[in-house]
């Protein structure tokens, strides 16, 4: 029998059990996974408290690397044995195996591993569409990068350092501050000794930065706004201290002309052609030390539990894996 983490209501880490469940034998366009590694993401934790709706029971979870076992009617491009990973699928992740369609399975290039596949896959992935989609960083672009020193914040520093952008980092502590260093931030912000738009006024000389990463939500939205130059671009895509209030768009206006976008990483590779091209851009930069994935908490699947409290400590840094 398969194991996973199911959750029959929401609430604290707690709330999730481990249980037996069943998995069928795969339907047409399906795929039957034998999972190896589950990548933890603060999605999993948005979903767990309820911020993010799901009905119950559910297993949460959005990003895992396994090995296929067998394959459904009609699937083609992936067979038994493959090594594959996603990222965009149903939620269900934290399970030793699912069944899961194809199309969302991206074969892992036998130079990575199953944990750094799972542990860059969803955060890599935002990664790529932040700094080449939603806003095209180039060098000499000033940014701040919130949480520089988590999962999505370390490759997200990294690969903008490499396009040559001038890099303000978030963090909050003086551990996390050298961790957002290595990765290439040219000043850190330790928000629990300074205040943020100052230090950000201060490193830019008044101007303000480009364009804003905020994956914290709503104890960071209205300093960064205050952030930005005019017709900057404020970039909100995480939730780590609650949803961001209803905006007033008249003070986008009053600001300077800014521009505000709520992005999420299903409408960047809504596609199979979008998904693989992100992939293969994503494995290039970790093959060619772009990026350097730091795997800096791991645990047993079933001791999750351990692992969403650490997380909501605010003491880990880089990326947390459960091994199966």
């Amino acid at each position: 029998m398969t194991k996973a983490m199911v959750i029959h209501e929401t609430g604290g880490p707690e709330v999730m059990q481990w249980e037996d469940v069943e998995v069928a034998e795969p339907g047409a366009g399906e795929v039957r996974l034998r999972q190896t590694v589950v990548g933890f993401n603060m999605i999993d934790i948005y979903r767990r408290k309820g911020l993010y709706p799901c009905q119950v029971p559910f297993i949460t979870g959005s990003e895992a690397a396994g090995v296929v076992e067998s394959i459904g009617e009609g699937v083609s491009k992936i067979n038994p044995g493959d090594r594959v990973v996603y990222a965009i699928a149903d939620i269900g992740a934290y399970t030793e195996g699912r069944l899961i369609r194809a199309d969302k399975l991206v074969k892992i290039p036998d130079e990575i591993s199953d944990e750094v596949a799972a542990a860059a896959f969803l955060k890599g992935l935002t990664a790529w569409y932040l700094v080449h989609k939603t806003w095209a960083l180039k060098a000499g672009d000033r940014t701040l990068i919130y949480a520089a020193a988590g999962g999505v914040g370390t490759i997200l520093c990294q690969w903008a350092s490499h396009l040559g952008a001038d890099i303000i980092g978030v963090v909050g502590s003086d551990e996390k501050a050298e961790l957002a260093k290595q990765c290439g931030c040219q000043k850190v912000i330790n928000y629990s000794k300074d205040d943020i738009v100052p230090a950000v006024m201060d490193h830019t000389r008044g101007k303000g930065v480009d364009v804003v990463y905020d994956s914290i939500g709503a104890d960071t939205f209205q300093a960064s706004l205050d952030c930005l130059r005019p017709r900057g671009l404020m970039v909100t895509y995480g939730n780590a201290t609650g949803a961001v209030p209803p905006v007033n768009v008249l003070e986008l206006m009053q600001r300077g002309s800014l521009f505000l976008t709520r992005p999420t990483l299903a409408h960047y590779a809504n596609n199979q052609d979008d998904l693989l091209s992100g992939a293969k851009k994503l494995f290039a930069a970790i093959r060619s030390g772009i990026i350097n994935i730091e795997i800096n908490q791991k645990f047993d699947l079933q001791d999750a539990v351990k692992a969403h409290r650490l997380v909501e400590s605010k003491k880990t840094t880089g990326a947390t894996i459960l091994r199966c």
